[in-house]
């Protein structure tokens, strides 16, 4: 599995439903996910969404719980983790974020939502690089993503990889990770292929 930070912005910008209900399994397409825990392959991962998602997943379900702007959903996602929606007041705007929480963790819920707060509370827009291979990630079709096949070294195996067009070599399988900035540029739309680096938090 990809070590990730404990809590983690996993796509840029502001995801419709569409976008939204494809990150909710990002992890798809990992071979054997479920064998074992697989608490670390979700938990802390968080985006953006409208209102209108919001209140969409509101009303799917009466939620687990509700905690002022917070609710949760009543369905898990694996082991004691569960969709966490959050209606935060930043920068006089209120916006909603979506985010995967370890409730046997009490205090995973706060923590997640100060880390988002202070992540979006950034006086100027950038992106680290982990934020910039987790939006390529979350925007690339299935069909141009996947994970290392058991034909790899072990310590191979289960790396995310990306199909990357070569020019004249043609198109190769690389290792996400391994994206050089050049490459991590030429993946990343337009408007987000030339903020600045930031420092991971």
């Amino acid at each position: 599995m990809n070590p990730a930070p404990a809590i983690h912005k996993v796509f840029q910008g502001v995801a419709d439903r569409h976008q939204m209900f494809r990150m909710f399994d990002r992890h798809s397409q990992l071979p054997n996910r479920w064998e074992g825990n697989a608490t670390s392959l979700y938990a802390g991962e968080w985006f953006e969404i409208g209102e209108t998602e919001h209140d969409y997943m509101f009303e799917i379900l009466p939620p687990l719980w509700i905690r002022g702007s917070m609710f949760a959903m009543r369905e898990f996602m694996t082991g004691s983790v569960t969709s966490v929606f959050f209606a935060l007041r930043i920068d006089e705007a209120i916006r909603y974020f979506h985010g995967y929480c370890d409730l046997s963790d009490k205090a995973f819920v706060e923590t997640m939502r100060v880390a988002i707060i202070e992540r979006e509370c950034r006086p100027v827009r950038a992106m680290t690089r982990e934020e910039r291979l987790e939006h390529i990630w979350s925007s690339t079709a299935d069909a141009y993503r996947g994970y290392a096949g058991g034909c790899l070294p072990e310590v191979a195996r289960a790396k995310r990889t990306i199909l990357f067009y070569g020019g004249k070599a043609g198109s190769a399988l690389k290792s996400l990770d391994d994206l050089t900035d050049e490459e991590i540029a030429a993946k990343l739309p337009v408007h987000l292929r030339y903020l600045p680096d930031a420092v991971a938090a």
